[in-house]
């Protein structure tokens, strides 16, 4: 067959370890031979980070913003342990929370459902969405280690030459700090995207902080999310029969157990960093959610919600064969393309996207599954290597 043209280009981000390896194979097996893929490449691996002292990133980044469209492979965020094993000269800052950063989006997770594997919270009966606020928090914090006793201060000195000065606490050596911070615009433009994707989905929307620890900064998203509620989204979510509410973080979680899925669950920077991959593990496997950052002036980014998969790495360089199931990079690769072909109005590009999620999940549902999947799915059931998945993927693609 004629391979499908592509217009334009996307940006593509390659990254680390385990994911690298699958993500070539993808390419190779899954998209190459039907498409004549055109990407702008960018080498995201911790060396070439290193290499060119992380500007690859801010120049990933600024590829998204300027050609729409950006798939990312699943990227290293180093420690302690990984400035050692890589040889690094500093601690590199997460590529994900600059490349956020850089087009102030949002990140939308959503678990990819299969008829064969049920979630373990039974109640649930519907996907269930995490909205994840993509800057600022923890992700773009200042820390600090005390190597002498003292006193930590947070001092903000105004332009107008004021100074307001809050003692944080008493310290000694050892003792560590951290300040973080939040930006008015960014919260608003979180919470534009969370209000206009639930309408886009017709589902409600929930929203949860802890506003009654944190009186100030967390209120402050608060606020800012129930005046625009009140002022621009209320009466078309009345129109659709859906429904905004805030709630403690506590709470949510507690409410999401109980029920049967199908809302929109918004939550700050770490929150949903970590309820996303919670939703996902319990629909049935991290590797099985699909994730999408959508920035104010409408570019995209998609990637796959988990790691490097370090741990199978280590047995893939070892010379084993490993079971990695890549269903959240290869809805990654079918987001991207299928967002680029309706930019570009090309409806074969589309028609292809939907083809290869289609031949992923049949494969899944005829019993092609990864070691993650075959865990849950029951006991006598052999897991399937990637190179077995992956085929089974192909002869599946029906155009």
């Amino acid at each position: 067959m004629e391979k499908i043209i592509m217009q334009n280009p996307i940006a593509e981000l390659d990254g680390d370890e385990m994911t690298r390896v699958v993500w070539k194979q993808i390419k190779d097996m899954l998209i190459c031979p039907f498409v004549e893929l055109k990407t702008e490449y960018y080498d995201l691996s911790l060396e070439n980070r290193e290499k060119t002292k992380d500007q690859v990133t801010t120049d990933s980044a600024a590829a998204i913003a300027r050609l729409g469209v950006g798939v990312k492979c699943a990227t290293i965020t180093p420690n302690a342990q990984r400035v050692e094993e890589y040889g690094l000269s500093k601690m590199w800052k997460s590529p994900n929370g600059t490349i956020r950063a850089y087009l102030d989006g949002t990140v939308f997770r959503k678990p990819i459902i299969v008829n064969n594997i049920k979630p373990l919270v039974s109640g649930w009966k519907k996907p269930i969405t995490v909205a994840r606020h993509a800057f600022g928090d923890i992700y773009r914090a200042s820390e600090y280690k005390a190597e002498t006793a003292g006193t930590a201060e947070l001092v903000f000195n105004g332009e107008d030459g004021s100074q307001v000065v809050e003692k944080i606490a008493d310290l000694k050596a050892g003792d560590v700090i951290m300040g973080q911070f939040n930006t008015e615009k960014s919260i608003t433009s979180f919470a534009n995207a969370c209000f206009k994707y639930a309408i886009s989905e017709k589902e409600d929307l929930w929203f949860s902080t802890k506003d009654t620890i944190s009186k100030i900064y967390d209120h402050r998203f608060k606020d800012i999310f129930q005046d625009l509620y009140d002022t621009t989204y209320k009466a078309e979510f009345e129109k659709l029969g859906i429904r905004y509410k805030y709630t403690l973080i506590d709470s949510a979680v507690a409410g999401i157990m109980t029920s049967q899925g199908g809302m929109i669950w918004a939550c700050k920077n770490y929150d949903g960093d970590v309820m996303s991959d919670m939703i996902s593990a319990a629909f049935g496997s991290i590797a099985m959610m699909s994730s999408v950052l959508v920035s104010p002036d409408g570019k995209f980014e998609y990637e796959a919600a988990h790691g490097t998969i370090t741990d199978l790495y280590y047995r893939y360089k070892a010379g084993e064969k490993v079971s990695v199931n890549p269903t959240a990079m290869i809805f990654a690769w079918s987001g991207a393309l299928r967002k680029r072909g309706e930019m570009d109005g090309n409806r074969a590009l589309m028609d292809y996207a939907d083809a290869l999620e289609k031949a992923c999940i049949g494969a899944i549902e005829d019993g092609v599954l990864t070691g993650d999947l075959a865990r849950i799915a029951g006991d006598d059931i052999e897991p399937a290597d990637t190179d077995t998945f992956l085929s089974a993927v192909k002869e599946r693609i029906k155009l």
